[in-house]
Formats: C-alpha cells, structure tokens, sequence
C-alpha cells in the first residue's frame, strides 16, 4: 500500500459524499466572456477533472460590482445560470461533484471594469496597494467608496440568491469566499476595516457580515452544501491583521457551530514563506474547527498524504497541479509524474493552455 493512497479513499462532507480527498482548488483563469457568461469551453475543462473528490470553480462574483478582473464569470443573471447548466450537466456526466464560488471581489477592482464608471465597494473608503487585471493589463486598483449599512443587507440578500441560482444551475454545493483580500476578507481583517459601526472595531462586529451571508446562504440551500475558504494569514491583496490568531480562532469557532459541509484554507500563497511563526497560527485557528477540513497551499502528493494521516486535514484541494494535471487524482494513484503547467497560458486566451493537457492513461499507455 503507497503512502499516497490515504487520499484515495472516500468520505462525505455535509450531504456530499465524495470518492476521494483529491479536491481541485478554485483556479482564476480569465475566458469567460464580458457579460459574465463562462465560456462554453468551460464544460470541457471541469469535465476533464471530474476525477477530483470535489471541483470547486473559479471564483464566480455573486453581484454585478463583485467582478474585479476581466473575463471573470457571474451567477447573478439567468443566462449566467443557463451558461452553468451546460458546465454541470458535464461534470455529473463524467460522474464528478461541483460546488460554486461565490465572490465579491470588494476593493480589489478597477473602475473600467463592467460595470463601467461604478466605483469599488469596501468596508473603509481606502484604496489597496494591489492590482487588478484589466483589458490593458495590470493596474492599481481604484479608491472604493465605503458600503452603507443598507448596501450590506442588501448584499446579504444577494448573497442568498446567487445560492439559489447555484442551485438552478445544477450545482452541489457552494463556497462562500471569505479569502484572499476581497470583500467578505475586507470586513474580517482589521487593516481593511476601519468602521466604527456595528459591522468594525471589534472581532465580533468584523465578523458579523461574513457571518450574516453564511447564514442567508444556508438558509437558502441548508448547511449540507455550504463550505466557506478563509485565509487566515492574509498575504494577498492587502488585508493586513492585528491579531490573526484571535480574529480566526473566532470566526473558525462560529462557523463550526453552523454545520457547515466544510472549511476551506488557504494556509499558504503561491511564493510565501512558511516561517515557523505562520504555521504556529494555522495550527492554533484549525482547533476552532470540528468538522470536515480541507487544506490548500502548495502541497504534493507525500505531503497531502502527511497531512491526511497526522489528522491535520480531511482533504487537500490543488490549484495549480490541477491546471497541467486534468487527472490529477488518477495520477496520483498511477504514481505517474505531474506534467508542469505553462504559466503563460493561466489568464485570458484560449484552448491552449486550458483543455489541451493530456492525461495519464494517454501517457502511461
């Protein structure tokens, strides 16, 4: 018996019962078309991985300010729902499970940006020192206006109805995206979050949005299909934290009474270090959490399996691995080496780079 079979076996998180601990991690990559509808090729390539326990897709804005980048897909319209029918008709076909996304992207935005004009929204009206990608490249995100009290009601509600959307699509589930600097980590964080009303200062008044849309989520679909990813380190987009330690053993604490299918966590970003220190905190905040537990950060297969049989995780989802990688899961039971994927081709552009990396049973034969 390999060591790496431990991320073969089954297991169920909330209602979903999955066929193996390999997950495919929420991968950005820029071809969905301008209005928000992914792009039919998009079918092709989560059908590809379906091998996978359990896809997660690219982050998906929930409203029409979430979107921050170019070519970034929607499920706030009913031809977005259309448009994801297709993608998951595929993915159940080729026998995988599928759960949604939900992004708003907050700060992280540029105002040439459909739609064009608006500008970004934040819990402070203070600009990041970060960049988005627009149709002339990189630039310096715009300065957002702060979210009044009523935009964050109604955003919840929002929240609830891309949910219902989700559902519509075929979807079996959702992640709600509470990482990586956008609007729901904006609110968490106290570098980002510079309100003195019942939604800043304290930890639990900084939670209380991210917590509000879970719930409207899970009223809407139940807790069964609802995951939530968090990055507890904020090393993306510039959410700088006073103490992540508390903030996150907090916030872990409250989503584990929710019942939730699973808690996502981005321990590591693509570059980081892992200093002694970090992964002292990542250790502490995964004790708030009792349930299913997915780690994401840079892992191979060995130390997936580590991860797994040391208790620290229930699953490991790849980014990365899974973009050159279709079969990733079949690979890793073939023991056949991972193909490196062309970083040219992760944002914008076509089929190359995208639905036409081979898989192990083509190459092994």
């Amino acid at each position: 018996m390999a060591k790496t079979d431990i991320l073969l076996k089954p297991s169920k998180l909330g209602d979903i019962s999955v066929p193996n601990r390999v997950f495919m991690a929420p991968l950005t990559r820029n071809r969905a078309h301008d209005d928000g509808t992914p792009w039919e090729e998009a079918a092709t390539y989560y059908a590809q991985r379906a091998n996978a326990g359990l896809i997660i897709t690219e982050a998906t804005q929930m409203h029409p300010l979430g979107k921050g980048y170019i070519q970034t897909p929607g499920i706030h319209e009913p031809k977005h729902v259309e448009a994801w029918k297709e993608i998951t008709r595929a993915v159940h076909a080729a026998g995988g499970r599928i759960f949604v996304q939900l992004w708003h992207v907050g700060r992280i935005r540029h105002s040439s940006i459909e739609p064009e004009g608006e500008a970004p929204v934040a819990p402070t009206a203070e600009a990041a020192e970060a960049q988005t990608f627009t149709k002339k490249g990189f630039e310096p995100t715009s300065k957002p206006r702060e979210l009044t009290v009523g935009e964050i009601e109604a955003l919840v509600a929002d929240y609830a109805k891309a949910a219902r959307n989700a559902m519509e699509a075929g979807f079996d589930g959702v992640e709600v995206h509470c990482a990586n600097g956008y609007l729901l980590n904006q609110f968490l964080h106290s570098g980002s979050n510079k309100r003195d009303d019942e939604y800043g200062g304290s930890i639990e008044n900084r939670c209380r949005f991210p917590l509000e849309a879970v719930d409207a989520v899970i009223a809407e679909i139940g807790a069964g299909r609802v995951g939530v990813r968090t990055s507890p380190l904020g090393e993306a987009n510039d959410v700088p934290e006073d103490d992540p330690r508390a903030l996150y053993t907090y916030f872990h604490g409250e989503l584990a009474k929710r019942g939730l299918a699973y808690l996502h966590v981005m321990e590591s970003f693509p570059g980081s270090d892992r200093s002694e220190e970090k992964r002292a905190v990542i250790e502490d905040v995964r004790k708030a959490w009792n349930g299913f537990y997915i780690t994401n950060g840079g892992y191979d297969a060995e130390r997936a399996a580590e991860a797994l049989e040391t208790g620290h995780a229930d699953a490991v989802a790849f980014g990365r691995p899974y973009i050159s990688n279709p079969d990733l899961a079949v690979r890793i039971a073939m023991n056949v080496e991972w193909a490196e994927p062309n970083q040219e081709t992760f944002y914008g552009g076509g089929e190359k780079g995208y639905t036409d990396y081979s898989d192990a049973t083509l190459k092994a034969a």
